[in-house]
């Protein structure tokens, strides 16, 4: 059986960057769906020299909890995934690192989005000064063992899938799991 994409016949935008397709399915049945085009976005599980892992807490509205996740945000339009997570690193947390390595790139949910989620490993990040964070943020910088970081993952404290599959990503780069 091959799979066909679906055949777009009309797109409807109902905000920037939220459109309603109609679409005709192969079985010949027309669906709807509605899809998110967000920018891209960037994370990074930063190292410092003695291997403590740079964390951030902030609170996410969707769920209404304050979350731990990985430093990171949305890649500016012209902007290198690299440079993206360069910026949020700094300016979330005030670390630079020497060394920003690509360990993966995720679709977010393909389902509704159209946007790629970057997944980087910084190494001997260094805090060189304070936050500057957007109008909207409130976050705490944290920094944990990368052993703590997975017992956390285990206990449920570190609860965002988008997270935990960097958090692989991560590890298998650093060669911790096969």
């Amino acid at each position: 059986m091959t799979i066909t994409p679906w055949k777009i016949l009309e797109s409807q935008y109902f905000r920037p960057r939220f459109r309603t397709d109609k679409v005709e399915l192969p079985n010949g049945r027309v669906f709807e769906p509605i899809v998110f085009e967000f920018r891209s976005w960037a994370n990074v599980l930063a190292l410092t020299k003695d291997q403590q892992v740079v964390l951030v807490r902030q609170y996410r509205h969707g769920v209404q909890k304050v979350l731990y996740e990985f430093p990171g945000g949305v890649i500016e339009d012209g902007e290198q995934p690299v440079e993206g997570v360069r910026r949020e690193l700094l300016e979330e947390t005030g670390y630079v690192a020497a060394e920003f390595i690509q360990v993966g790139q995720l679709y977010p949910n393909p389902a509704i989005q159209s946007n790629n989620l970057h997944f980087f490993v910084a190494l001997d990040a260094e805090k060189v000064g304070g936050q500057h964070l957007d109008e909207a943020e409130d976050i705490e910088v944290h920094l944990v063992q990368l052993d703590e970081l997975i017992a956390m993952s285990r206990r449920g404290e570190f609860l965002h899938a988008l997270q935990v599959a960097g958090l692989y990503q991560a590890l298998l780069y650093l060669d911790r799991i096969c």
